[in-house]
């Protein structure tokens, strides 16, 4: 089984754990740190949404809360037959920890690996 499998089947089962009493969209992450540990996420939302918090970043505070700080990939799935791709709040945590590869998945098997760049080719970066 290789790294997107296993993610994938990570992220499906963190899924599972979400609290969306409101979107009843549920969403799962599965994050690769550069030793192999997996970190997963759920996104937990809040009747302020502003408060709401996506699986991907949980699955990243998680990690980073543990001291990780360098991975290799995130998986993400929905209930949805469509890929779900991170939101730009997401991803521009992800450039701030150089997650270089996302792997998005729907509920029926399909797949797909994008290279972050891709994803936000003009990410916000601090001027010094």
């Amino acid at each position: 089984m290789g790294v997107a499998d296993k993610l994938i089947r990570e992220a499906k089962k963190a899924r599972e754990k979400a609290y969306a009493p409101y979107s009843k969209f549920r969403v799962g992450a599965a994050l690769m740190t550069e030793d192999g540990s997996v970190y997963t996420g759920c996104n937990v939302e809040n009747a302020s949404y502003g408060a709401t918090c996506c699986a991907e970043r949980v699955a990243i505070f998680k990690a980073v809360s543990d001291g990780k700080r360098d991975f290799t990939a995130i998986a993400v799935m929905s209930d949805s037959h469509k890929f779900t791709f991170p939101c730009g709040i997401c991803l521009q945590v992800m450039v701030e920890f150089k997650i270089p590869t996302v792997i998005v998945a729907d509920r029926s098997g399909g797949t797909a690996q994008y290279k972050l760049n891709d994803l936000l080719p003009y990410a916000f970066d601090k001027i010094k």
